[in-house]
Parts: C-alpha cells; sequence; structure tokens
C-alpha cells in the first residue's frame, strides 16, 4: 500500500499533555496503526492496554566483556578506558561502557571482547479498541534511540500495509533532538502540541522549523489554553506567520489527570467535557487537513 500517510504527535519540551492529546486522537481515529516512539520513555501503552503479539530485540551498540581465563591483569584497559567503566579485578560496568572500543583495540592479551549487545525491545500489538499499535522501550542507560524509533516507524508501516490500513498516528518524544528527527522525517504531517507559556512558545518555535526543515505539514494544538488566554492567542497569531493549521485550544480539566490516574483518555472518563468536546474538533480538522495531503 503506496498511500500510507504518517502523522507525528510532537511537542519542543516535556509536560505540555502530548500523549495525553495523541491518545485521545488515536481514541477517534478508528482507521490507523498507532506507534509511540518516545522509546527513552514510552507511556502511550499505558493508555492503550494493549496485547502484545510479538517482541522484537534491539541491538545496539557494541559493548566490551572481558574474558576472565585471557586476562593477565596488566591493566592496560583500565587505563585507557576514559569512563572508568574497568573495575580494579577487571570487570566491566555495562551501565558505564560507552563502547568505545579503546580496551578491545589495546588489550596486550586480546582478553576483550567486543560485540553487539541487547539494547531494547520493539513490541507489536493490538490495543484495547482492536487496533495495531507499536511501542518500543530501550534498557537503562542505552543509546541509539534514533534507530529504535526507525524501528517502531517500520514495524508500524509493515502493520498498516498488512491489513491496508491508510493511517500511521506517532506520539513522537518530546524535545527536538535525534529521536524527534527519526520520528519526524518523511512523515506528512507534524502536530505540535504546546502550553500558553513563554517556554512553551519558545520550544513551539523550534520544533515548528525543525518541522518545516523537512518539509512536512504543520498544525498546532494549544493545551491548558485558559491558563493564559493572551498567550494562546499569541501562539494562534504565531501559526498565521508560519503557515501552520491551529487545531484549536484545549482548556484546562482536571478530568484529564484522572484519566491518567485510570490510564485511559478524557473521552472514555468525561466524553461531554468541554476538553472533550474540543478534542473532537480538533480530530475533525486533522481529518481534513489529512484529506488535503
Amino acid at each position: 500500500m503506496n498511500s500510507i500517510k504518517e502523522v507525528v504527535v510532537v511537542s519542543g519540551k516535556g509536560g505540555t499533555g502530548k500523549t495525553s492529546v495523541a491518545g485521545a486522537l488515536v481514541r477517534l481515529l478508528t482507521n490507523r496503526v498507532a506507534a509511540d516512539c518516545d522509546v527513552d520513555a514510552a507511556n502511550l501503552h499505558m493508555l492503550l492496554n494493549p496485547v502484545v503479539i510479538e517482541e522484537k530485540e534491539f541491538v545496539g551498540g557494541k559493548k566490551a566483556v572481558i574474558d576472565a581465563s585471557r586476562c593477565t591483569g596488566c591493566g592496560t584497559c583500565r587505563e585507557v578506558c576514559r569512563f572508568q567503566a574497568i573495575s580494579p579485578d577487571y570487570h566491566v560496568n555495562q551501565y558505564q561502557c560507552e563502547g568505545c572500543g579503546a580496551c578491545y583495540f589495546l588489550c596486550p592479551a586480546g582478553a576483550v571482547d567486543f560485540s553487539s549487545s541487547l539494547a531494547g525491545t520493539c513490541y507489536v500489538c493490538r490495543d484495547k479498541y482492536s487496533k495495531p499499535f507499536v511501542y518500543a522501550e530501550l534498557l537503562p542507560g542505552e543509546e541509539n534511540s534514533g534507530k529504535l524509533v526507525t524501528m517502531v516507524r517500520n514495524e508500524a508501516r509493515a502493520m498498516a500495509e498488512k491489513n491496508d490500513i491508510p493511517l500511521v498516528v506517532i506520539d513522537g518524544p518530546p524535545g527536538i533532538g535525534c529521536p524527534v528527527i527519526s520520528s519526524m522525517t518523511g512523515v506528512h504531517a507534524a502536530v505540535a502540541v504546546t502550553e500558553p507559556t513563554i517556554a512553551g512558545i519558545h520550544d513551539l518555535e523550534r520544533i515548528i522549523d525543525l518541522a518545516q526543515f523537512f518539509k512536512c505539514k504543520t498544525a498546532v494544538i494549544v493545551n491548558k489554553g485558559d491558563i493564559n488566554p493572551d498567550y494562546s492567542k499569541r501562539i494562534e497569531e504565531y501559526c498565521a506567520t508560519k503557515g501552520s493549521n491551529f487545531l484549536g485550544t484545549i482548556p484546562y480539566e482536571s478530568k484529564i489527570t484522572e484519566a491518567q490516574v485510570q490510564a485511559t483518555t478524557i473521552l472514555d472518563i468525561a466524553p461531554d467535557s468541554p476538553a472533550s468536546e474540543i478534542i473532537r474538533v480538533i480530530h475533525n480538522k486533522l481529518l481534513t487537513i489529512l484529506e488535503e495531503l
């Protein structure tokens, strides 16, 4: 299926309510595959309560392991390790090892093994709405999260092709770093969730610039918009100058916190609340944008 569209929900900073909004949109979008690309701190699965169909290992960078039977105790490895990852009894701390390979290349006895290691797991699932869902988790201290993001996206696209589904909805990581770039590259639209604060506006500007650098259509949602209407208005005006679609302002709603505690969305526990009504309006606007892509 060549007409699969991908939309990523992003935020220039953490704590804007991105995943709550993404979870609500996923709830409303019926014919879609959902993917959580925030592999450093995945939490969309907490709202979607998935059943895991398949687990796939993610192999990251190389790590050093010292073979005690070959080690002569010369100390060379400890001298060249800049990360102090090797103990006095010549054991490598896997959390401190950065995989530089210095000990491997310089060990005179050839006692250091240097091979790829398990860095995380990708989960292919069905969520509580019986829809395809993919997420992943890095092991503590591991890196290469951009590569794991790519793995999640590839698995999501494969499920979309297999099930003839036209849309992949991605819950992206916060910020503008490598995992965000991996989540955004090649998508058709980026929906930025922000908040009406100085920091929110600053980080929104960064994420919009990044999205437009990758030539994907942009749209903006202001969460908790009624806590500072003046800043919400400034964000709407900023969207007009950048050619971004302003999808709407979600009011502050304590029921959203209650929904998080219950591991669900505001649409499920308070479907008639003002926040839920606005989210449905945002959903309809997003559908219009997707139809135009």
